[in-house]
Formats: C-alpha cells, sequence, structure tokens
C-alpha cells in the first residue's frame, strides 16, 4: 500500500504519517531527507527527534532516496518518508534531480505489490501563485 500526504508547510502532516505508522507497526521505518544548513533547521530536526518514540528505527537519505528505500520492500514494516519536498530541493540543488526521480519512481512501483506500507509526505506547492524564477518553476512543476 502507498500514501501520499500532502498538505501545507506546518499543517501536521508528519506527526499524521508517523501516528497512522505507529498504529499499523510496532517498529515504523523513518527515511529522513532533511539537511541542518541553518541553526533554525537544526532546531526542528531536534524537536522532531525528541518527539518519535524509541521504536522507529531512522535511515537518513537527503539524497538517494530509492537506495534506502528499496532494502525495505518485503520486511512488511511501516515506511515512512518526511519529506518528499526537501529530497526534491536536495536533488535539485546538486543537479542530481532526472537520476533520483527515475530510480524513486521505479522504486514506489515496486510497493505496489509489496507486504511493506508506505507513507510519504510532502507540501503542496502547487495551488498558489505560478513563481516568478526558472528554479522555482521546475520546483513546482517537478513535486507535482
Amino acid at each position: 500500500m502507498r500514501h501520499l500526504v500532502l498538505g501545507g508547510a506546518r499543517a501536521g502532516k508528519s506527526r499524521f504519517a508517523m501516528t497512522t505508522a505507529e498504529s499499523a507497526s510496532p517498529a515504523p521505518v523513518l527515511i529522513v531527507t532533511a539537511e541542518a544548513h541553518d541553526e533554525e533547521m537544526h532546531s526542528r530536526i531536534e524537536r522532531h527527534r525528541k518527539d518519535r518514540g524509541e521504536q522507529w528505527r531512522v535511515l537518513e537519505a537527503p539524497t538517494g532516496l530509492a537506495a534506502k528505500l528499496l532494502p525495505q520492500l518485503e520486511s512488511g514494516d511501516v515506511v515512512v518518508i518526511d519529506c518528499l519536498t526537501l529530497w526534491l530541493s536536495n536533488a535539485l540543488a546538486r543537479d542530481t534531480w532526472p537520476r533520483e526521480r527515475r530510480a524513486f519512481i521505479d522504486a514506489v512501483a515496486a510497493f505496489s505489490s509489496a507486504p511493506t506500507q508506505l507513507l510519504m509526505v510532502s507540501n503542496e506547492v502547487g495551488n498558489g501563485v505560478v513563481p516568478l524564477g526558472k528554479l522555482s518553476r521546475t520546483f513546482v512543476d517537478e513535486l507535482g
């Protein structure tokens, strides 16, 4: 089973996905994509660490998301990816997006018949004004 959890920034998407995972598995897996490039992001990451229970197995994948995801395919656990928005930003900044996108699409497709439940968290950014800058438009297009 695959689920996409969408919503605005700071709308409770991560909490919803994690609560759902905790109710379905005694040992859920969390694949995180954030990197702490500044103090504010470091604080957010620390808050997330403190908020989750000891039962979580955490994998870091600011890039290379498919490589972290595929080994979970047959585990039967619940896997949460938090979040696709930051992963996309990381891949665009590193100019690895085409390769990352193809690998991720293939990995997610493999989950359609797997015993593992997958919850993917992402911000919804396509319902607003069209961004002026090329990179911003590419970001909104690719996230969509």
